[in-house]
């Protein structure tokens, strides 16, 4: 470095005999500088010092970790500015599911944590002699835990407003939302996969159902499916029975394609069992799901529909409400999702986002735009070069930076006593998805870690709070991805994640 950068006044020349030659301009003004830049220097030295222990501590862990795993950390105490621990915290990598406190937090500050969504049976139509003479609509805004019995309770509320029959048609609004219904970067063999379950406007029991498969009794017959009843679904089992042992079982793989109005193929194999194989699949078509479900819980309910059930996708003004159907406060369910990495409730809540911050139908290019506007004006939270594409965080589209992260981890923290936000997380050793956290709980943190966990192929997120040893509030993000084990090591492939996460949190508890 040229010494007259630091020096200016002392105009050092450094000459072949190592010898320093000083000018005589000021000398005592000279000295002064020097000893205020060598305190500076100083102070420097130690800061850089102890940040480098800090790293050096982080990146001897990850000696732990498999090889060509991609990682990065930052810890720092609440309120500070400056990480304890700073491992290439500026690195973007897949949030996975640690994106829902990303939601949680933008919901929390457009709706409000009293925020309900409100399910309607409306109509305009005159009602004479216990005929409704017109259309019915059922106005759905996509309420993530809508359930059939709550419709069915709104059924019973047009019976006992003295409805029989529906001279029309059922028209199910789901103008709420538009564009496609699953979010850009869904892995495509998880879609009918219950976890993807696409968010739709109409969504009834989370838009999931359940079938058993039953191998046939020869080998080489097809196998059958068992549906219960108040599905209304449809599907087809193609699937070949094998004998037990045989050698065809293992790259013979049982697998499922879906169609049009819901209904499902079952195509591959299955080895001869004694018990049925439980099955659970996604529904795809929301509106077609909900509408014959709906049109069911009338003829329970004794009203006769004359005419059709109908998609209204254009947006339409409100009729009269005849019956309706509150959710639970926001947060309350915001507790849910984040306890249970509940990823209907995250893009349910993402496109709503979407649809009220603009005034336009749910999108998840909507969703995206109002999430960074909301933390930008709400949060003072620039998210920068941050990918964010739904709310779950199920897309591999998705992108967030640890740094980045930890800044949204302050904020909730600062505020925490207006949100209530860290009381939601999952509690390590006590609930949600860190009920039990091997690495954790070896670490000694079980009660003493509030976070959200992240989990995709390869990617072992953590972002959440620890109170350290000392008393200390330390926010943390953890951000882990390209994780793999030869396929020999698969049955104890979270070994090396737990030996890492014990040796880091421990240290975190215990030095800090």
């Amino acid at each position: 470095m040229d010494h007259r950068l630091l020096f200016p006044e002392l105009h050092l020349s450094i000459i072949h005999t190592n010898i320093i030659e000083i000018h005589p301009l000021s000398y005592a003004r000279s000295m002064a500088l020097l000893k205020i830049s060598s305190r500076i220097a100083c102070m420097l030295s130690l800061s850089l010092s102890v940040f480098s222990v800090n790293a050096s501590a982080v990146e001897e862990g990850t000696q732990y970790l498999p090889t060509g795993t991609n990682f990065s950390f930052i810890a720092q105490k609440i309120g500070s500015k400056t990480p304890l621990m700073d491992y290439h915290g500026q690195q973007l990598a897949l949030p996975a599911s640690t994106q829902k406190i990303v939601t949680a937090l933008s919901a929390l500050l457009q709706l409000g944590k009293d925020y309900r969504f409100v399910t309607t049976l409306e109509s305009d139509a005159n009602i004479s002699d216990g005929t409704l003479e017109g259309n019915l609509t059922a106005r759905f805004v996509g309420d993530p835990m809508l359930t059939r019995s709550q419709l069915r309770n709104m059924t019973e509320a047009l019976k006992q407003s003295g409805i029989k029959q529906i001279n029309g048609d059922l028209i199910i609004d789901v103008s709420i939302f538009a564009s496609h219904d699953k979010a850009p970067g869904w892995v495509w063999n998880d879609m009918t996969q219950c976890f993807s379950s696409p968010p739709t406007a109409a969504i009834v029991d989370k838009n999931c159902f359940s079938v058993s498969l039953n191998s046939a009794e020869q080998p080489g017959k097809l196998a059958f499916v068992r549906i219960p009843s108040f599905y209304p679904v449809s599907v087809l089992s193609e699937v070949k029975t094998l004998a037990k042992g045989s050698p065809e079982a293992k790259y013979c793989e049982l697998d499922v394609t879906a169609g049009d109005l819901n209904r499902y193929t079952l195509t591959g194999c299955l080895t001869q069992r004694d018990e049925a194989l439980p099955l659970a699949f996604a529904i795809q078509n929301g509106a077609s799901y909900a509408g014959k479900i709906l049109k069911n819980e009338l003829t329970i309910a004794g009203i006769e529909l004359k005419g059709h059930i109908r998609r209204q996708s254009l947006p339409q003004q409100p009729e009269k409400i005849l019956a309706l159907n509150q959710s639970v406060p926001l947060h309350d369910m915001l507790k849910i999702m984040l306890k249970k990495s509940d990823n209907m409730i995250a893009d349910a809540l993402f496109r709503t986002l979407g649809h009220r911050y603009f005034n336009v139908p749910g999108t998840w290019r909507a969703g995206s735009d109002a999430v960074r506007q909301i933390l930008k004006q709400k949060a003072g939270i620039d998210l920068g070069n941050t990918i964010i594409v739904d709310g779950s965080g199920l897309s591999r589209h998705n992108l967030i930076s640890a740094a980045t992260m930890m800044e949204i981890l302050q904020f909730i923290a600062q505020n925490n006593e207006e949100l209530d936000f860290i009381s939601m997380l999952p509690k390590a050793g006590y609930d949600g998805t860190l009920a039990y956290r091997p690495g954790l709980h070896e670490a000694g943190v079980d009660g003493k870690v509030f976070a959200k966990t992240g989990s995709l192929q390869g990617v072992y997120n953590l972002a959440g709070f620890l109170t350290a040893v000392s008393g200390q509030q330390i926010a943390f993000v953890q951000f882990i991805s390209s994780y793999s084990v030869p396929p020999e090591d698969q049955r104890t492939r979270r070994v090396p994640l737990t030996r890492f996460e014990n040796y880091l949190y421990k240290s975190l508890y215990k030095n800090h």
